[in-house]
């Protein structure tokens, strides 16, 4: 301090420290002409003793002033060090620094024109000190006075041009304070970053490529940003680090692509655009490196292939088909298993085309690496029938296709069927509404006999007896009206003159007991008129109900579709198909005389021909059969018909004794309550019968 004082004389110190900045000016001057001095002697130990005096005395000190006067006395030092100022920057950089984040705004000021003009004298040698000086430069930009603002402004120029041209600037060192500070939100300091992203990148011997991954999400997420400016230079330099990424042989796109995936889901339409865009690049370019990436690069196309955004979309589904068609081996890191979970969980996404893609996923990982989709199969399975119950008819269909495919398998095949039966059992909606298509398109994928074995087998030993006579009534119907199934409607007319036929009759049978009417259509197909005719006298009073009548009232209607036109073709022999008569007529007396059914069926009997019928001639005592090949009306192909008729009337019997046990357990109900359910359950049957015929219309007999 003394040598300092002995120095500097006493006035200059004064007036160092004046209000009036013209006198710290001049003050300053000489400050510089004394430490030019002392630099011609080489006197570094005074020079020193100077700069303490001036940090401590003056830039550290409580009075503003005297801060003023201390900034502008170390910029003075630096100028009369001239060459021989870097041995002292240790010294003078901090308290420069140190006065960056000064509360008085003119303090700031000073600070940043006095490293200016330090800057201008050492150049290089402060990159030492880069680190530092970014920090603060970073905190300026965002300064509340313009007029530091500016003065940052050019303080931050001068040090990238002198970055620029330096070998000794550290890249290594810089990124971590870059990657903290690209999360700020001030657009002041967003634009300061950018600008020095930039300017890095373009210095050929700064590899910013290579850290790329450690402040892209920074650039990304200012694509979001309120100022128009900050989007654009932020997109700007996307494009150009895209650029590099396409021309440069060696890029890191697994850290990348983490990034990206986020990205991709930002509620920001440019920034999804953007992260699609670069995914979509990644991979085309990434090759083995995405591999173990695949997964979440999914998670991401599948949502945005439903963007609302035409552009995103478009862009999505390119990329998806680009994903799609790079077949990846599991030895070499493909993880089917995170596949099928993405996939998975965007069967739930209610965008339709992410749920269409999600099953085109999991159909291509079927074909390709199905024995690694099957392992997982429990994990998916429950979410596969749940997607039956989709609105969107197509994901239905596509959800059947798998289905289909991993049925494959008997084992699978009869899970799938069991499973379905349950579904089924469970939402009645899904019977109702989609029931139809189900079965169908199953058919058709699967062989038609096989799952309707299966399913008679499943509903053999179902113990719910309601639930078991209304699927039984569905999949009836769907034999009776579907075009996909004319194959086994052909196959059960052959019941009585062909083994295949027949195995097949009684392989539905007796699961087709659970429903009196279903086993009187079964009956009619196999043209078992003799058996037919012995169902319907052995039912009972407490079978005839509003359910029974209801379903009558269809089988009629289909009486008269193309199904059964061999049938009413064969009543122009009355005589050879006598069986067929009485069936028929035993059907028309179970109807009420004023239904619509019952016109229908007695207006069609009226057209017999009685030319042909001789009663004497054709009659044959009701449980004679005979195995005679040659005459439909003795045509039993060895079918014990007598006990599968016993079959049947025991599982009725145990309907109606349910039917009893449950007007039991309900007996709690009064009277006058009963009374309403019975009308109302009368209304209903009525209301259903005289709709019948808008009902059959809307029957779909369309092939899928």
């Amino acid at each position: 301090m003394a040598d300092a004082l002995t120095a500097i004389p006493a006035a200059v110190l004064r007036n160092l420290s004046d209000k009036l900045y013209e006198k710290r000016k001049n003050a300053a001057l000489e400050v510089e002409g004394i430490v030019k001095q002392l630099t011609a002697v080489g006197d570094h130990d005074k020079i020193t003793a100077v700069i303490k005096l001036l940090a401590n005395e003056f830039a550290y000190s409580p009075q503003a002033n005297h801060r003023k006067g201390g900034l502008i006395g170390l910029a003075a030092a630096t100028v009369g060090l001239s060459t021989e100022a870097a041995q002292h920057l240790e010294q003078i950089i901090p308290p420069v620094i140190n006065s960056f984040s000064d509360q008085d705004s003119r303090v700031r000021y000073y600070a940043c024109e006095a490293l200016y003009n330090i800057a201008k004298v050492v150049r290089g040698e402060f990159i030492v000190h880069f680190n530092k000086i970014f920090d603060a430069l970073c905190k300026l930009s965002a300064d509340s006075d313009p007029n530091v603002q500016s003065a940052a402004h050019l303080l931050d120029r001068l040090v990238k041009d002198i970055v620029t041209e330096s070998d000794q600037f550290s890249i290594e060192e810089f990124i971590p304070l870059l990657r903290e500070r690209m999360n700020v939100l001030n657009p002041y300091v967003r634009q300061f970053l950018v600008g020095w992203i930039t300017v890095l990148d373009s210095v050929p011997d700064i590899d910013m490529l290579g850290f790329l991954p450690d402040f892209l999400d920074g650039l990304f997420n200012m694509l979001s940003d309120s100022s128009l400016e900050i989007r654009q230079q932020a997109d700007l330099a996307l494009s150009e680090f895209l650029q590099e990424i396409k021309n440069s042989p060696s890029v890191d796109y697994g850290r990348m692509a983490e990034i990206l995936v986020q990205r991709a889901s930002s509620p920001d339409e440019f920034t999804r655009w953007t992260a699609i865009t670069w995914i979509n690049e990644f991979v085309k370019l990434g090759g083995d490196q995405l591999v173990p990436y695949y997964a979440d690069i999914l998670g991401a196309i599948l949502p945005c292939i439903a963007d609302k955004e035409e552009k995103i979309r478009v862009v999505a589904r390119e990329t998806n088909d680009e994903l799609c068609a790079i077949k990846a081996d599991p030895a070499e890191g493909f993880d089917v298993g995170a596949i099928l979970s993405i996939a998975k969980r965007q069967l739930s996404s209610e965008y339709e085309a992410t749920r269409i893609e999600s099953l085109h996923w999991i159909s291509t990982l079927l074909n390709r690496h199905r024995p690694e989709v099957l392992s997982s199969l429990n994990d998916i399975f429950d979410t596969l029938l749940k997607a039956l119950s989709d609105p969107s008819d197509e994901v239905v269909l596509l959800v059947l296709e798998v289905h289909a495919c991993i049925a494959k398998d008997q084992q699978n095949f009869s899970q799938l069927l069991v499973f379905l039966v349950h579904k089924f059992r469970t939402d009645d909606a899904l019977l109702e509404k989609r029931g139809a298509l189900i079965i169908r398109r199953l058919c058709v994928l699967l062989d038609a006999e096989r799952v309707y074995r299966e399913l008679s087998t499943i509903l053999e030993r179902e113990e719910d007896l309601d639930y078991a006579s209304v699927l039984v009534q569905a999949l009836n119907l769907i034999l009776l009206t579907s075009s996909e199934l004319a194959g086994l409607r052909n196959l059960l007319k052959l019941s009585l003159s062909n083994a295949a036929g027949k195995d097949f009759f009684l392989s539905l049978y007796a699961s087709w007991c659970h429903s009196s009417m279903a086993i009187i259509s079964l009956c009619l197909l196999a043209q078992a008129y003799e058996h037919t005719s012995s169902v319907i006298q052995s039912l009972t009073e407490e079978d005839i109900n509003v359910r029974f009548l209801v379903q009558l009232d269809k089988l009629i209607h289909l009486l008269e579709t193309p199904t059964f036109a061999y049938l009413r073709l064969q009543l122009l022999e009355p005589g050879r198909y006598i069986w067929l008569l009485k069936a028929l007529y035993g059907l028309l007396m179970l109807l009420p005389q004023q239904s619509a059914a019952f016109k229908i069926l007695r207006t069609r009997l009226k057209t017999v021909p009685s030319y042909s019928f001789n009663p004497i001639q054709n009659y044959m005592p009701t449980g004679v059969h005979s195995n005679t090949n040659d005459d439909p009306r003795h045509m039993s192909n060895g079918i014990n018909f007598d006990s599968w008729l016993q079959r049947f009337v025991q599982m009725q019997q145990q309907h109606r004794a349910h039917l009893k046990s449950q007007k039991l357990s309900n007996s709690s109900i009064s009277s006058k309550e009963t009374k309403e359910v019975q009308n109302y359950e009368e209304a209903k049957g009525a209301l259903m019968m005289a709709n019948i015929n808008r009902q059959q219309s809307r029957l779909s007999r369309k092939p899928l």
